[in-house]
C-alpha cells in the first residue's frame, strides 16, 4: 500500500534573494505540503503562515485539522510512488527583465532536444535529484518511478514505422538517473513508463502524445514506435540497450 506524488525538479530562476523565496513556496507547494505530514511531520509552518498572509487559510491556521488526522495521514505505508516529468523554475514577481539580475539566470537551449512538444523542458538530472531529496530527506524505504515519459507528435512515415528517437533518448537518460540513484544507495526499486498508447492528456484531449504505441484515434488503430521496441529490449535485456 502506497500512494503516487507528482514532483518535478523545482529550482530558483537566479541567485536572487526574491527568486529563492519564490522557490520555497513553489518548492513547498508541490513537495512539503504533501510529504511533510505523510512522513509525520505537521502542515510546513512556514507554507501555512504564507497562506494565511495570502487569504487562502483562515486566519487561526489549521483549525480545521482535528485530533488524530495527522495521525492516520502518517499511518506507514510499503512505498511512496514518483511521478516526475520535467524541471520547474520559481521566477519572483519581484524580479523582472528590466531590473538588474544576478549574473546567473538559468534558461535551457530552446531546441527540440531540451523541450518536449507541450513545452515541458527535458532535464533528466532532476530525477536524481528528487530521488536523492525523497531518500535523504524523508527515509523514504522504498520508491517507485510511477510515471516518467515525454509528449512528441512523431507520426508513421510512408513505411508505418514511428521513428520516435527522442523519446528513445529521454527514457535512455531518465533510466541512466535511477541507475545512479541505486548506485548511491537509494532504494528505487521499479520503474513506470508514461505510458503504454497515446491517449486522453489531462485539460489538453489527445493533442499531446506519450506513448510507447502510436493510436490513429479515429480508427483506433496501433503502431509500435520505435520506442516500444527499445524499451521492449530494456525489460529483455535488464539494462540500456543505447540510443541508436
Amino acid at each position: 500500500m502506497g500512494l503516487a506524488v507528482n514532483i518535478n525538479r523545482v529550482v530558483p530562476a537566479s541567485p536572487s534573494h526574491a527568486d529563492f523565496e519564490a522557490n520555497r513556496w513553489g518548492e513547498g507547494i508541490w513537495t512539503r505540503w504533501y510529504l511533510d505530514p505523510l512522513h509525520g511531520r505537521h502542515y510546513p509552518a512556514d507554507l501555512v503562515a504564507g497562506a494565511v498572509a495570502k487569504g487562502g487559510l483562515p486566519v487561526d491556521g489549521m483549525t480545521f485539522v482535528r485530533d488524530g488526522d495527522l495521525e492516520a495521514i502518517s499511518a506507514k505505508t510499503d512505498f511512496l510512488g514518483l511521478n516526475y516529468y520535467t524541471r520547474m523554475l520559481s521566477r519572483s514577481e519581484d524580479v523582472s527583465e528590466a531590473q538588474n539580475l544576478p549574473p546567473t539566470v538559468i534558461r535551457a537551449p530552446r531546441d527540440d532536444q531540451h523541450w518536449m512538444d507541450m513545452g515541458w523542458e527535458i532535464y533528466p538530472k532532476g530525477l536524481f535529484e528528487v530521488l536523492s531529496w525523497l531518500y535523504y530527506e524523508y527515509k523514504v524505504n522504498r520508491i517507485y518511478v510511477t510515471e516518467n515519459g515525454c509528449s512528441f507528435s512523431d507520426r508513421p512515415d510512408e513505411s508505418g514505422r514511428v521513428h520516435d528517437q527522442r523519446r528513445i533518448s529521454y527514457l535512455n537518460d531518465h533510466l541512466t538517473a535511477a541507475g545512479q540513484a541505486i548506485d548511491c544507495g537509494i532504494p528505487l526499486e521499479g520503474y513506470f513508463a508514461w505510458s503504454l498508447i497515446d491517449n486522453f492528456e489531462w485539460g489538453l484531449g489527445f493533442s499531446q502524445r506519450f506513448g510507447l504505441v502510436w493510436v490513429d484515434f479515429d480508427t483506433q488503430q496501433r503502431i509500435l514506435k520505435d520506442s516500444a521496441f527499445w524499451y521492449q529490449r530494456v525489460i529483455a535485456e535488464n539494462g540500456l540497450p543505447g540510443v541508436a
